[in-house]
């Protein structure tokens, strides 16, 4: 894995972040040769800042740290892309992402697994997921069946609203399933993916 950090006049290479699991781009920083050695060698993306003219690791005053999951280089071995694991909120105005936009949603379904997975984990009394977690499996699973046929009955009706109602209790009670059985939604869509169509 080499990087022609001689490409540019400063040193610095264009380092994009990317959440390793939605894909959301997350940040953009620049690093030079030496960033790059400490990210390998940390585990935490690790950056140079052309302002301060110094080293910075992302997270060291925060503690939102982004956990390197993988480092790849582009064809022109000029740009870093590093998939990460972000610990906490990675723009400096609190959201997941340097790239929010109030309008976007960003991937809502990999939210809403994470808070189910954090519910199965962390078992609230108060929570309606946390419950069908200790009611196990087979009531998950007849919950995925009762909602899935509530769809298709409003599917053979005209009534918009309700069949987006019954299309959203089937996606929630199919994440929660997927929970118990310990598979992610990443894993699901990857067998999508291979597919033939």
């Amino acid at each position: 894995m080499k990087i022609d950090f001689e490409k540019y006049a400063d040193g610095l290479a264009p380092a994009i972040v990317q959440d390793a699991e939605t894909r959301k781009v997350l940040m953009l920083g620049f690093m030079n040769r030496e960033a790059f050695e400490l990210t390998k060698l940390s585990g935490k993306a690790t950056f140079f800042s052309r302002s301060r003219q110094a080293l910075w690791t992302k997270g060291e005053t925060s503690g939102n740290f982004l956990a390197v999951r993988e480092i790849l280089i582009d064809c022109d071995a000029d740009t870093i892309l590093i998939k990460a694991t972000p610990v906490g909120a990675v723009c400096h105005t609190g959201a997941d992402t340097c790239f929010a936009d109030k309008n976007d949603g960003g991937n809502f379904l990999s939210e809403l697994e994470k808070i189910i997975v954090n519910r199965r984990d962390n078992a609230d009394e108060n929570s309606y997921t946390s419950k069908l977690f200790r009611k196990g499996i087979n009531k998950i699973a007849q919950k995925v069946g009762e909602e899935a046929i509530e769809l298709i009955v409003e599917a053979k009706d005209d009534d918009r609203e309700l069949f987006k109602s019954e299309a959203a209790d089937l996606l929630y009670h199919l994440l929660v399933l997927l929970a118990a059985k310990d598979v992610s939604l990443e894993e699901v869509l990857e067998t999508l993916k291979i597919r033939k169509r």
